[in-house]
């Protein structure tokens, strides 16, 4: 409920100031929330028994936006493939956790390793005697090899039997799936300093089912963020774009 930084506690007061209830909440055996923790995918009855004590609390509530960093991002899209919920008319999905072995290799690949490699700075350590050398290619030769292991097909995902158990293995295939069910609206803020949003980006541009998902939605990047837009500008950033995106939702456009 609180957040890194207390984000979700300034987002709210920024919201409140902005006329917009919110209600934040913790899942289950995390922070101030009782009962037993659950996996991020298993979320959907307390994501929903929030709408419910939001729009019971405020009668005068219709309907609901979502919004979700990382993993709860990864939660709203997958409650709307467990749980169609008719009053949730928009979400907003900050840096979307799809993680697998083989596209976090792939983003490392990509990013990491060739950011390293050509880094001043990694080459004055490696003469410089800094960095175990063995090591580093052994660990290059593990992330390549995860990348070449388990890849879905590009196209998986759209022909699959709906309402089966989320589990782990298949989380990210549901997600596609409540994406693709989803008729509201959807706000997608990513950072260009995070390799969680990178292996978003890099699926979305990919997968030719996620491909359309993306572009039907409004997406806003901020180059210099990191994963949890942690200073005051790029929170600032966030706040805005989700009270216009609210206010969107609201005024029927």
């Amino acid at each position: 409920r609180v957040g890194s930084h207390r984000q979700f506690v300034k987002l709210s007061r920024t919201l409140a100031k902005a006329g917009i209830s919110s209600l934040r909440l913790d899942f289950s055996g995390m922070g101030d929330s009782e009962g037993e923790l659950q996996p991020f995918y298993a979320n959907q009855q307390t994501i929903k028994q929030a709408i419910d004590t939001l729009t019971e609390q405020n009668p005068v509530i219709r309907q609901v936006v979502i919004w979700g960093l990382c993993d709860a991002a990864s939660a709203a899209l997958l409650y709307h493939y467990q749980q169609p919920d008719n009053r949730v008319a928009g979400l907003v999905l900050l840096n979307p956790w799809v993680r697998q072995q083989h596209s976090h290799a792939q983003v490392m690949l990509k990013h990491y390793y060739w950011q390293r490699l050509s880094s001043k700075a990694f080459w004055q350590k490696l003469l410089g005697g800094g960095l175990k050398p063995w090591q580093s290619i052994k660990d290059l030769l593990q992330t390549y090899k995860a990348s070449k292991s388990s890849k879905p097909k590009k196209n998986a995902g759209a022909q699959q039997p709906s309402q089966q158990q989320t589990t782990a293995d298949n989380y990210v295939q549901h997600m596609l799936l409540g994406w693709q069910a989803f008729s509201g609206k959807t706000l997608v803020i990513t950072s260009g300093n995070d390799h969680t949003a990178q292996e978003f980006l890099d699926l979305c541009a990919d997968s030719t089912a996620w491909q359309p998902c993306l572009a039907r939605a409004q997406h806003h990047h901020i180059a210099a963020a990191n994963h949890t837009f942690a200073n005051a500008l790029w929170r600032a950033e966030v706040e805005q774009q989700t009270i216009n995106f609210v206010r969107q939702i609201k005024s029927g456009r």
